[in-house]
């Protein structure tokens, strides 16, 4: 009895895992068929500036019309804006950008319950996948900019950092906006992280905290020599 269970478990397996096989390599397609969108499209906005921030900041809300603002004075400079293509803090980029008549590109993530794609964006991708997502944001960006926001946008600026800080792309500049959000983290950073050797002190030093949107175009036009 024991045989036999085992056998039919180890069949079992067998047929889980060869359609499992089966299922990753149609996977395998879909990915590659983001990637290849991305590259046909994307080229053409080059140099862009990647702007995130929270999908849950209020048309209403002062972070919304900086982002707004910030992308008027990226176009006018001769950037593309690139957002997520989401609501809030990304719906404020494409709308300034649209407005001020330059690209104004959304990379939508499918979500389950959020983010459906905001209305201002007039080059737009749709992606399944956060990290071919990324990428493209990162591709075609020369600057990146982060408004306050939450674990989404937590999580895309230190990944941008620990690519710089390891070498994987070439030092950017990346902005914070609103000293009063990020200086928090940014005392954390001093006060824990510096101490305990889990970055050096010329980590802090691969971004910069600013207030207004005057103050992170002059950062990023004075980083990129423009």
């Amino acid at each position: 009895m024991e045989k036999f269970f085992n056998g039919r478990l180890f069949e079992e397996k067998q047929y889980v895992l060869e359609g499992l096989a089966a299922k990753e390599s149609w996977r395998l397609f879909k990915i590659l068929a983001e990637f290849v969108e991305g590259f046909e499209v994307l080229p053409r906005v080059y140099p862009g500036v990647t702007i995130f921030g929270s999908a849950r900041t209020p048309p209403e809300h002062p972070d919304y019309k900086k982002a707004e603002e910030l992308a008027k004075l990226l176009v006018k400079a001769g950037f593309s804006v690139i957002t997520g293509g989401g609501p809030g803090i990304m719906e404020a980029a494409n709308k300034g950008a649209a407005e001020a008549g330059g690209y104004s590109v959304g990379l939508n993530i499918k979500l389950p319950l959020e983010q459906a794609p905001n209305p201002y964006a007039n080059i737009k991708l749709e992606f399944r996948y956060f990290f071919v997502r990324k990428v493209m944001m990162a591709k075609y960006s020369v600057s990146f900019v982060f408004f306050p926001g939450g674990f989404g946008t937590l999580d895309e600026m230190f990944e941008v950092l620990t690519l710089v800080q390891t070498k994987k792309i070439k030092p950017v500049p990346i902005v914070l906006i609103d000293r009063e959000y990020w200086n928090t983290l940014y005392r954390w950073m001093e006060d824990y992280l510096i101490p305990n050797n889990k970055i050096s002190s010329k980590d802090v030093e691969l971004f910069k905290i600013v207030d207004t949107p005057e103050e992170a175009l002059d950062h990023i036009k004075e980083y990129l020599w423009l």
